[in-house]
């Protein structure tokens, strides 16, 4: 029987497989157990037939093991490529991630810079996004998070809502504290998501300062307008009065019993008024400094109460006064205080065609530093939309009034380093006030 064949390491593998036993070094005959076999054909051991067989076997293993190295150098190969190309694969896609995460430090950059307010939110209403500008205009906190729109005050819920359904910029006024408000225009984009609904984004941007422009621009085209019209007004008005104040003249030194006379002095003292109005709206946006002197406010509310008891007995209207002011004095034009008290008034009558309840009053504020003078009646009051407007000029909620009043009467006071203010409910009626400050306060009509 033929021997076991015996596996070579594989790092013999490349050795020379001989073709036939090697002859013993020196010559000779080969001695061993192997050369005794195969030198005696007597002998037991391999026959010819099985030593071909075994050095057949054995040449096939050594082709059989160089197939292999040669596989095993080209799967190295292989696997030194397919390493070479993952390394390179790696850092290729660590390097898009750096240049991605830089792109995206880059966006957040530029979206915290915008100078517009960038809100994301979701269909549900849940925000995922808003820049410092965003939380700037909507009045949040920039250490706390806005989660949700539903968080948000109700006008500015509004002004989204506005923007998601109608499409375009919308524009809204934000109405704050002390009366003070902003506007904002929103501009609503959509974008649509694959696993979820689609998300909004929102464009805010505050406009005040484009509403104040165009608001003050208005009011210059108004108030040139006015100009204008009281220019053609004044000059119509004036030649027909000056007839009428020659003819009270006239009438005031007839013979007249004391009533007549009485009234005559009225027709005197309104024309005399309405000249002086004449003469303030066609000089309203250039109105002369006032010529100053002593004024005692006392006598001029008793100038008021007699020159309005007649207006009142004729308009089933209950005067009231409250005079505290006697022997007090104010630098100041007298006929324009006059011109303030009688616009007051007058509106207060044309508030109540059906009769009602006026009160003019006087009296020292500020411990004596100032003093206020008040108008009130037991009108319809004045709406609260209203009331920031009601001095401007041309503004007014009568119709055929030029409504220039009021913007006069504010000019006069402001004139005189004073304020005037009205507060109402409507329904309740009106008061306006007008604060001046003391500058010359007489005792007992001894100025200092």
């Amino acid at each position: 029987m033929a021997r076991p064949v015996q596996i070579l390491p594989a790092t013999m593998t490349s050795l020379p497989m001989p073709t036939s036993w090697p002859a013993p070094v020196g010559g000779g005959v080969p001695s061993g157990p192997a050369y005794q076999i195969l030198a005696d054909p007597g002998s037991p051991g391999l026959d010819p037939g099985d030593e071909q067989s075994l050095l057949h076997a054995f040449r096939s293993f050594a082709e059989a093991a160089g197939s292999l190295e040669h596989s095993y150098g080209l799967l190295r190969a292989e696997v030194a490529r397919l390493h070479h190309e993952l390394e390179s694969s790696n850092s290729d896609l660590a390097r898009s991630l750096e240049e991605n995460r830089s792109m995206r430090a880059h966006l957040d950059r530029i979206l915290e810079g915008l100078p517009c307010g960038v809100l994301v939110a979701s269909g549900a209403g849940e925000v995922s996004r808003a820049n410092p500008e965003a939380l700037r205009l909507l009045a949040i906190d920039k250490t706390s998070r806005l989660a949700s729109i539903s968080s948000l005050p109700a006008a500015l819920q509004e002004l989204l809502d506005l923007a998601r359904r109608e499409g375009g910029e919308k524009e809204f006024e934000i109405r704050g504290e002390l009366a003070t408000s902003r506007w904002l225009a929103a501009r609503h984009a959509s974008i649509a998501d694959a696993n979820s609904d689609s998300s909004s984004v929102f464009i805010l941007r505050d406009v005040s300062g484009r509403k104040r422009l165009e608001e003050a621009q208005e009011k210059l085209s108004r108030e040139q307008a006015l100009a204008e019209m009281s220019a053609v007004l004044a000059h119509e008005i004036r030649n027909p009065l000056g007839s009428l104040e020659l003819f009270a003249g006239l009438l005031a030194e007839s013979d007249l019993d004391s009533e007549c006379r009485k009234w005559v002095e009225h027709i005197q003292a309104g024309l005399r008024t309405l000249a002086a109005t004449v003469n303030n709206v066609l000089h309203f946006h250039s109105l002369p400094e006032p010529e100053r002197a002593p004024v005692d406010l006392g006598q001029l509310l008793d100038w008021a109460r007699d020159f309005f008891v007649p207006l009142a007995r004729q308009s089933h209207i209950t005067l009231s006064f409250q005079n505290h002011v006697q022997k007090v004095f104010l630098a100041a034009d007298r006929h324009r205080l006059e011109q303030v008290v009688l616009n007051l008034v007058l509106n207060a009558v044309r508030a109540m065609p059906g009769g009602g309840w006026i009160e003019i009053s006087g009296r020292k504020v500020e411990d004596g530093r100032a003093v206020a003078l008040g108008v009130a009646d037991t009108g319809p009051g004045i709406t609260p939309e209203h009331l920031p407007n009601i001095f401007e000029p041309g503004f007014s909620t009568r119709s055929g009034s030029p409504g220039l009043g009021l913007a006069v009467c504010r000019k006069i006071v402001e004139q005189h380093g004073g304020t005037i203010a009205a507060v109402s409910r409507p329904g309740c009626g009106a008061k306006f006030t007008i604060t001046f400050p003391l500058l010359y306060t007489t005792f007992e009509g001894v100025s200092r």
